[in-house]
């Protein structure tokens, strides 16, 4: 009887131990799977967070194309007054009214908005550059006489007395609806012919549109990468309209003799690689109204 009492008691005692390894061993296993429940769910709290980051509003709640760069630099133009901004310049210094709606008014054949480099900073290179627009009139309806919005980055003073510092990219659309990249090597005889495509959208006369250029270098800055981008139903829904990337080939216009004459070291199909201190907001032969105007450095695609 003491022997199949001890024999019982250590079956007894095996079977608790054994009960308890296996309640020991069950807990763990259902903290493991908790704690490894709650890192997939923060991680994936994280990720739509940064998606979330990096296709979140500018300033103005416009959406972003791409995502602004690492302590990258952003500006918006001062819509209680556009002249009250040390950074910016307007070009013929047009009378500007502003309107009912908060936008404003330029009446000038020529509008340059120039915003420069800000304090302390570096040039401007890949950019995302924004606005909204509309046309109320034309001043001069004859065909020759250059009629566009134009978005125009990497560039420096326009001036015939400096006219190397003219180095440009033009992204434009036209009051018909099409639009166009021109590349200008110098100012004014280095012009490239333009690159475009017809009627992206009807007519902009009176209406309200959302323009977007964008620029920023490819294969290790061997190339540059231009985009357009258009809000047609001032909705803030955008659509990519035109592209096109320069490695080489678009040459300007102008004769030899003319192109050479300014003695600016450039090749005919020189590319505009570089960075610049203006970026300009420009429009001609338009009676204009504009509204938040933004230029954001950007991260480019990989």
């Amino acid at each position: 009887m003491y022997l199949y009492n001890q024999y019982v008691f250590k079956e007894m005692n095996f079977g608790m131990k054994f009960t308890f390894v296996f309640l020991f061993a069950s807990s763990l296993l259902f903290f493991t799977c908790l704690l490894i429940f709650d890192n997939i769910t923060v991680s994936a709290q994280q990720e739509n967070k940064t998606t979330t980051t990096i296709n979140a509003d500018d300033q103005f709640g416009i959406e972003k194309i791409y995502p602004t760069k690492s302590d990258g630099r952003e500006w918006y133009v001062n819509m209680s007054n556009p002249k009250n901004d040390p950074n910016v310049t307007f070009t013929f210094n047009p009378r500007l009214a502003k309107q009912d709606d908060g936008s404003w008014k330029i009446r000038d054949d020529k509008i340059r908005i120039n915003v420069d480099t800000l304090n302390g900073t570096e040039e401007w290179k890949n950019v995302e550059i924004t606005g909204y627009v509309k046309i109320d009139s034309i001043i001069n309806p004859r065909k020759s006489v250059i009629t566009d919005i134009d978005w125009v980055a990497r560039t420096d003073q326009h001036n015939e007395d400096f006219p190397c510092h003219g180095l440009s990219l033009h992204g434009g659309i036209y009051p018909d609806g099409s639009a166009a990249w021109k590349k200008e090597i110098w100012f004014t005889g280095g012009y490239t012919k333009e690159k475009s495509v017809p009627k992206i959208t009807d007519s902009l006369m009176n209406r309200w549109i959302g323009w977007k250029t964008v620029i920023y270098n490819t294969n290790n800055d061997s190339a540059v990468k231009m985009e357009s981008y258009l809000d047609n139903s001032n909705s803030n829904h955008w659509v990519k309209v035109f592209e096109i990337t320069d490695n080489g080939g678009w040459y300007a216009s102008s004769s030899d003799k003319v192109f050479y004459s300014a003695n600016c070291g450039r090749s005919k199909d020189h590319m505009v690689l570089n960075s610049g201190p203006i970026v300009t907001f420009r429009a001609d032969n338009v009676v204009l109204n504009f509204k938040d105007l933004s230029i954001r450095e950007i991260e480019p695609p990989k």
